[in-house]
């Protein structure tokens, strides 16, 4: 079916109204007056060429008229007159602007929606932001506050504390960074520095740096098998060792007494599949899907004494993403989590 545009439907209209017009004029006119033919239709030709021409044209006004502040509503945009005729000349007007007011106001929903969401991000983001910095700063006040009254004196415990404020002053710079990577991350300003490195030797240094650490918990940091060759990844190293130390404190913080962190690897064709696994307390299944965002946290009492800032885990799934890659996470609570991500290969060398 042919659709009915502006145009056409000012015709159709004026055509048949000009008819009506003409007909019932002429004959109120001409019918006792005149036996003859030719002056009826003449006179019906002559005013039905009138009406038509007034009737088409307040028509066609009209219906544009009511058209465009829709369209300048819809698109907010001021449609000048000449482009809506011609942009709407071929198409069904009703069924056109019926369609555009619908997908119009599903769109407007859609974005009101997103924008409260949004909103509550950024509220519950401030609000946690706020959250972690009063603590470390209130502690540095008490420590700072105990030394002015008098403790700077005795040397036993303006020790402790000054060691005490510098634990807090590190606590705030590492928020600070964290939030800083992030903000680079998201807003695509960190430049990737792109090498081939040997992902084996990389988990090797991560280990080394929480031996201590993982020491005190009895944690063994460990490999699923053993790795006598090189395994090369393309990526940028600096990141990637963040993103794996990240992983392997979050595997010491919740695992268990005397666990273990193991990392392995599998060949993916293009990508190399590496997966850092913890026997500890494991994350129920409705936490999984908000334990990459900012400042979420599954056990929030025991990671603020374990001294983490919130964020590692989003900025894990920022430097992935930053690299093109995908990160997947599996656990079982009371049994372990595993987060597995894919790297590109590197060359062998």
């Amino acid at each position: 079916m042919k659709p009915t545009s502006p145009r056409q439907m000012a015709v159709n209209i004026s055509l048949i109204t000009s008819f009506i017009a003409a007909v019932v004029l002429v004959l109120m006119v001409f019918y006792d007056k005149s036996q003859h033919l030719w002056p009826v239709l003449f006179g019906i030709l002559f005013i039905f060429i009138a009406v038509y021409i007034v009737v088409y044209y307040m028509l066609n006004s009209f219906i544009f008229e009511k058209i465009n502040p829709i369209y300048k509503t819809i698109h907010q945009k001021n449609v000048p007159e000449k482009d809506l005729r011609r942009d709407l000349e071929d198409k069904d007007i009703i069924r056109e602007v019926n369609d555009e007011v619908i997908n119009w106001a599903r769109n407007k929903t859609r974005e009101i929606t997103q924008l409260k969401q949004m909103a509550r991000y950024r509220k519950e983001f401030l609000g946690n932001v706020s959250h972690e910095l009063k603590t470390p700063i209130f502690n540095i006040q008490g420590y700072v506050l105990t030394l002015l009254d008098g403790a700077i004196d005795d040397p036993d415990i303006n020790q402790r504390y000054l060691k005490k404020t510098e634990k807090s002053i590190n606590r705030m710079i590492s928020i600070v960074e964290d939030l800083e990577a992030i903000t680079k991350l998201e807003s695509g300003e960190l430049e990737l520095k792109y090498e081939t490195f040997d992902m084996v030797a990389l988990i090797k240094d991560v280990y080394e740096s929480h031996e201590l650490r993982a020491k005190e918990k009895g944690t063994r940091l460990t490999f699923g098998s053993k790795y006598d060759k090189t395994i090369k990844v393309y990526a940028d190293k600096e990141r990637i060792y963040q993103l794996v130390n990240n992983l392997v404190i979050n595997s010491i913080i919740y695992g268990r007494e005397n666990g273990k962190t193991t990392t392995s690897f599998m060949d993916m064709g293009e990508n190399i599949l590496v997966e850092v696994t913890d026997n500890g307390l494991g994350i129920k299944e409705s936490d999984i899907p908000r334990i990459f965002e900012r400042f979420y946290r599954v056990d929030k009492s025991r990671s603020r004494e374990q001294g983490g800032t919130g964020l590692g885990l989003a900025i894990v799934k920022h430097i992935i993403e930053a690299h093109g890659q995908t990160i997947n996470v599996r656990s079982t609570p009371g049994k372990g989590t595993s987060f597995a991500f894919t790297l590109k290969k590197g060359t062998r060398k």
